[in-house]
């Protein structure tokens, strides 16, 4: 009985965390909109497959994304170099975000849209080049903004300053960058902190912040996250800026 507890307890943790949409999807189709939900076996599917995908991803956060992101901040801790920390910060913010799915999909979405305005060629090439450019400038953004906020970790820094003269400088970037990147860079804040980076990166700062005499996790271990969102909309608007 224990072990099928301990079975279904993540199950029962995802129907949950996803009863809320599904309450709000069927309140507002049924009520509001007084119809059938369309194809009501391939929904009642799609749902049984969500439920079925979110346990099997908070499970893997648990066991592999989180443990391996604290043991590496201890280990590098512990080691002692600050530049093989600083070179270890920035491959992580780097990696996990042009390997985020959601990032992929803004960035090509964004190719097509701009070559239909024709700022590029409306060639397969041109797209990709354009989404390619953007997906690294994104994650070079990332992994500015993980070294920052080990550095933050490591020497203290406030992390609200760091937060307030990095908006300020989008602000004044947002007025004289071209209007058709300004969406699409604060649409790229938004998706660099995704399924892939969040878990990962949130590991290594409170591994890290937990590993270093008079550092707080609680205090100085977030905060990583909010950098990750801010740095790729500065990158971006640069970005259209130049090309």
């Amino acid at each position: 009985m224990r072990k099928m507890a301990a079975l279904l307890t993540p199950v029962f943790e995802s129907v949950r965390h996803l009863t809320p949409i599904i309450v709000v999807i069927t309140f507002f189709q049924l009520i509001v909109l007084r119809q059938q939900l369309p194809d009501l076996l391939g929904v009642l599917t799609g749902a049984l497959l969500l439920v079925l995908g979110l346990t099997l991803f908070l499970r893997g956060l648990d066991l592999g994304l989180f443990p391996i992101g604290e043991s590496l901040a201890h280990d590098f801790a512990r080691k002692g170099s600050v530049w093989w920390l600083v070179f270890f910060a920035f491959a992580l913010g780097f990696g996990t975000t042009v390997a985020e799915p959601s990032l992929i999909a803004v960035a090509t979405e964004a190719a097509l849209v701009v070559a239909k305005a024709s700022i590029i060629e409306n060639t397969d090439a041109a797209r990709a080049a354009y989404a390619l450019g953007l997906r690294i400038m994104v994650g070079l953004s990332v992994g500015v903004a993980i070294i920052v906020g080990v550095l933050r970790i490591i020497r203290g820094w406030s992390i609200q300053y760091l937060i307030i003269a990095g908006y300020i400088g989008v602000v004044t970037m947002t007025a004289f960058a071209p209007e058709e990147i300004i969406g699409i860079a604060y649409d790229a804040g938004g998706v660099t902190t995704s399924a892939v980076t969040v878990p990962l990166v949130t590991a290594v700062g409170v591994g890290l912040a937990s590993s270093i005499r008079n550092r707080n996790p609680m205090i100085d271990g977030f905060g990583l996250i909010a950098l990750a969102s801010l740095t790729p909309i500065i990158f971006v608007l640069a970005y259209g800026m130049i090309i």
